[in-house]
């Protein structure tokens, strides 16, 4: 049987394959109060057959929502809410960490306190359009740049998210480090134009990940923290001027903190290469950064069956991570050991709504 099939030990969680259910925002928590409840228990009790659920991207703080309908970790409801979903995966054998997320610009006032602007590490707005509070595509706001007395503020909400997260009964949680929101605003130059402790160099763009990491590692073992990275993502108007410098040197970090695993988007879309001879680079730089982490390396990014299992018998990468075809398949391990149809996904369903591409999808049985 092929190695992605097989048990795996993710730090000290036992997992009973290593197919990974990849966060994956889809904005249906209940309102007011952004609360997991029946939907979501159902979404997830349906999918506990993946070796790990990371769960969707949860909010740290009311500060750190930036689209509407997601879920937080910061109210006793909310702890409540995910306690029923995380008492739902174990019942069904199943394994899930909660991702700890706080989107920095990716917002608008409308679901910030008091109506303010986002917050960011520096005043530039992303380009594009964001779901506001009332559900309407808007653009982004400019954000405001935090403040050096405001940043360990933000750091304590993720303390406090990463203490709710085992109150409510996770496994373990996930630090979004990826994907254009706020840790990756920190670390990334085309976002970050600091001139205190938190910019410039890469150690000084690196700092708030860290300083997030040690408040977590405050809470939970190390053996029970995964980071995602999405070192050439452009998404969320995102770029570095040295990707391979800069996250080299952050992964080089995390594995000092020994760190359960680390969760790489890896570049998948042809036309996010600047140019022809990147594709070759930015597979060499994934090569590099799995050689500089001594964790488990989950890699997500467009798999299939085969290339999923190519990468874990190749050994360059320990896990795969699935995002659409899990969305669509809740029975999606079963799908791929017994190499069977996969149900076609409906983008229209992907961002809020009710249980139509939700809890609806058929499994084999």
């Amino acid at each position: 049987m092929e190695k992605l099939f097989q048990a795996f030990t993710l730090g000290d969680v036992e997992l009973k394959n290593r197919i990974v259910m990849a966060p994956l925002t889809r904005m249906r928590s209940r309102q007011p109060g952004n609360i997991p409840w029946e939907l979501n228990i159902e979404y997830y009790r349906q999918r506990a057959s993946a070796g790990l659920i990371v769960t969707e991207a949860t909010q740290v703080s009311q500060q750190g929502q930036g689209y509407a309908g997601t879920p937080g970790i910061h109210s006793e409801d909310q702890v409540q809410g995910w306690k029923r979903v995380t008492d739902a995966v174990h019942e069904q054998g199943g394994k899930i960490f909660l991702q700890l997320w706080h989107v920095g610009r990716i917002s608008h006032h409308s679901h910030q306190p008091g109506g303010l602007a986002p917050v960011a590490p520096s005043a530039i707005a992303a380009v594009g359009k964001i779901v506001s509070a009332d559900w309407q595509y808007v653009e982004f706001d400019t954000p405001r740049a935090l403040t050096l007395e405001e940043i360990p503020g933000i750091v304590a909400d993720y303390k406090r998210g990463a203490e709710n997260a085992k109150r409510a009964g996770f496994d373990g949680v996930e630090i979004h480090g990826a994907n254009g929101y706020l840790i990756d605003q920190f670390l990334q130059d085309g976002t970050n134009k600091r001139e205190d402790r938190y910019g410039g160099s890469v150690e000084n763009r690196s700092r708030f990940l860290l300083e997030v990491l040690d408040a977590v590692l405050e809470v939970w073992e190390p053996s029970r923290i995964g980071v995602r990275l999405s070192p050439y993502s452009k998404f969320n108007s995102m770029s570095d001027s040295n990707p391979l410098e800069l996250f080299s040197y952050a992964i080089s970090e995390l594995d000092k903190k020994k760190v359960a695993y680390i969760h790489v988007v890896e570049p998948r879309d042809p036309s996010s290469y600047e140019k022809d001879e990147d594709k070759e680079t930015f597979a060499d730089a994934s090569h590099i950064f799995r050689k500089l982490f001594h964790g488990a390396y989950i890699s997500a990014g467009g798999y299939k069956r085969e290339t999923a299992i190519a990468a874990v018998e190749n050994g360059s990468a320990d896990a795969i991570a699935f995002g659409r075809w899990f969305i669509a398949n809740p029975d999606l391990p079963r799908r791929l050991k017994e190499n069977s149809e996969l149900n076609q996904y409906d983008r229209s369903t992907f961002y809020g709504g009710t249980e139509k591409g939700y809890t609806d999808y058929p499994t084999l049985a």
